[in-house]
């Protein structure tokens, strides 16, 4: 009897271990998640931190087309994109405190308003609530070489730095700032 049962234990274990390991991934994203950082150095402690979705360009022009001018935009693909501050930053003209908030976009040809706002964890703008903006700027649009997949990263030069928003020919430059008089005062 222990042998049968042996037997059919191992026999068993080979065919979950096969199946295991032999998973197939035939749903793979085709806009993966990637995460940017803002550090003032390389070793130091990060300001900012996106989560977003990467998108591909499907057709011969992104804005304006793929995606409509203004109208709400998630800022990439699939979940909201989520900006976490960690600690009070000046965005844009605007003070925002150090949290977590969901960044939706309205592309224009010649100016793009950034939205921050507090419904997190949500599918693309499909639960957009402006009653939740915690911050509105806008920014104006930039023409640049063409990248065919979208990307947010940082650029810092001397004392300025800017999350880059960047896809097509379109580049929108947010400037950030953790040391402004501004901030110092409250």
């Amino acid at each position: 009897m222990k042998k049968v049962y042996f037997t059919v234990v191992v026999v068993c274990t080979l065919f979950l271990q096969n199946d295991l390991f032999s998973q197939r991934f035939d749903n793979i994203d085709k806009n993966p998640t990637d995460i940017a950082y803002w550090r003032k150095n390389k070793v130091s402690k990060p300001l900012v931190k996106v989560i977003y979705s990467r998108p591909h360009k499907s057709e011969e022009n992104i804005f304006g087309s793929q995606v409509p001018y203004g109208e709400i935009w998630r800022t990439g693909a699939n979940e909201a994109t989520e900006v976490k501050f960690y600690k009070d930053m000046m965005f844009g003209n605007k003070i925002v405190k150090a949290g977590t908030y969901v960044m939706h976009t309205i592309p224009g040809e010649k100016e793009w308003t950034i939205i921050l706002n507090s419904n997190l964890d949500t599918w693309g703008a499909s639960f957009y609530d402006q009653s939740k903006d915690v911050v509105r700027i806008k920014i104006p649009a930039r023409k640049a070489e063409e990248l065919d997949v979208f990307s947010i990263a940082f650029k810092q030069n001397f004392k300025n730095c800017y999350m880059v928003l960047a896809w097509d020919s379109t580049r929108i430059n947010i400037p950030l700032d953790t040391q402004s008089e501004i901030l110092a005062k409250i």
